[in-house]
C-alpha cells in the first residue's frame, strides 16, 4: 500500500509485520509514528529497536526472542529493525518459521530506505505488509498540501498546491515544513494566493536550475539572468551553473539520439516520463549541431577555469553569450 493509505489501514487494526521501504525521509518517519501511536503503550518497557547490519545469520534469533517476549502491563510491544536485508537462506531458516508462528502481542517494523540486491525480496514475502514510502509524484504531493492546509481553514488552488510541490521538489520533509509555515503565516484561515505562495516558499536550488534551463530553452534571458543572480546571492557559484548547464545539454543530446521509448529512456536516466518527453521537445528546437556545439563550449569553459585560462565569472559571461547571442570566443 503507498504512505497515504496507511492510516486507513491501521483503523481497520494491527498487522503483524510492516516493512516501510522508500526513499522519503518523511514518509518513513511518520509512518513508523503513525503505527507506534496507535499501537504502543509504555514505549520505554515495550518498545525495542535493532540495527539490521548487526542482525546476520544466528544472530537473527536475537530479533526472534524480542518479538516473541510478552509486553509489560499493555497490549502488544513493538520491535523496529532498521536496514536489515536478510539473504534468502537467513530468511527462509529464521524469519520464515517467526512469521509463520508470529504473536499476537508483537508487532514488527522494518524499517528500509530501499531494496538490495541479492537480499530476499521481502514486500513479495508473505505475511508482509509492505507500505511504499518513495518519494511521491507531483499530484499526490499537491493533494497533501491541499488537503493539510484545508484541514486549518485555508483554501489554496490546486495551481498553487502544485507550484508549492514543485518548489520543494515533491520532498515531504521540506513540503511538510513549507506548508506548516504558510498555515502560521494564514493564522488559521482565509485563501493562499499563488503570490503569497511564491512570497512564502523558498524555491529548492535544483528547482531554480530547472527554471534556469527552462528559461535556456525558452531564450528568455532576462528570466535566465535573473535565476543565475539569484542563485550566486545564495551560495551557489558560476561554476555550478555552468555544470548545471552542461548536464542540460549533455541529457538533451541523450534523449534525442536515443531510439528507446519515453518511458525506457525516463528509467535509464531516472527521470520522470514526461521529463524525457520536454527533453526531446526541447532538444529538437535547439537542434542537433547546435546542442553538440553548447556542450562541447560549456565543457571546454569548465577546463580553462580549471586551467587558469578564465574565471568562473568569464566563463559564465561566454557561455552566456554563446546560449542567446550566438557568440563565440
Amino acid at each position: 500500500m503507498k504512505y497515504t493509505q496507511l492510516k486507513q489501514d491501521i483503523s481497520k487494526g494491527a498487522k503483524n509485520v510492516y516493512l516501510l521501504q522508500g526513499d522519503d525521509a518523511y514518509f518513513l518517519s511518520r509512518a513508523e509514528e503513525m503505527i507506534k501511536n496507535a499501537f504502543l503503550q509504555l514505549p520505554e518497557l515495550n518498545f525495542t529497536s535493532f540495527d539490521g547490519d548487526a542482525l546476520r545469520g544466528s544472530a537473527i534469533k536475537n530479533l526472534a526472542d524480542a518479538v516473541q517476549a510478552c509486553p509489560f502491563m499493555a497490549e502488544r510491544r513493538i520491535v523496529k529493525v532498521t536496514d536489515f536485508y536478510p539473504s534468502e537462506g537467513d530468511y527462509d531458516k529464521y524469519i520464515r518459521p517467526l512469521i509463520e508462528n508470529f504473536p499476537p502481542t508483537s508487532i514488527l517494523i522494518i524499517v528500509n530506505k530501499a531494496a538490495k540486491k541479492g537480499a530476499a525480496d521481502l514486500k513479495r514475502k508473505g505475511g508482509v505488509t509492505y507500505v511504499d514510502c518513495n518519494k511521491a509524484g507531483d499530484e499526490e504531493v499537491a493533494r497533501w498540501i491541499y488537503l493539510t492546509l484545508k484541514r486549518s481553514g485555508i483554501y489554496a488552488d490546486v495551481s498553487v498546491c502544485m507550484s508549492i510541490a514543485q518548489y520543494c521538489l515533491c520532498n515531504m520533509s521540506r513540503v511538510a515544513i513549507e506548508t506548516e509555515k504558510i498555515i502560521v503565516y494564514k493564522g488559521g484561515g482565509g485563501t493562499l494566493s499563488q503570490e503569497e505562495a511564491d512570497e512564502l516558499v523558498y524555491k529548492d536550488a535544483d528547482y531554480r536550475i530547472y527554471e534556469l534551463t527552462n528559461a535556456v530553452a525558452a531564450g528568455d534571458y532576462s528570466k535566465y539572468i535573473a535565476i543565475a543572480d539569484e542563485l550566486c546571492g545564495k551560495g551557489m557559484d558560476e561554476v555550478s551553473i555552468l555544470n548545471s548547464l552542461f548536464n542540460y545539454f549533455r541529457t538533451l543530446i541523450t534523449v534525442s539520439s536515443s531510439r528507446k521509448s519515453s518511458d525506457e529512456l525516463a528509467a535509464d536516466l531516472g527521470m520522470k516520463e514526461y521529463g524525457v518527453k520536454k527533453s526531446r521537445e526541447q532538444a529538437r528546437k535547439f537542434g542537433e549541431e547546435r546542442l553538440s556545439d553548447l556542450c562541447t563550449c560549456v565543457y571546454g569553459l569548465l577546463s580553462d577555469i580549471k586551467q587558469g585560462v578564465y574565471t568562473p565569472k568569464n566563463a559564465f559571461y561566454i557561455i552566456t553569450s554563446r546560449i542567446f547571442f550566438g557568440e563565440r570566443q
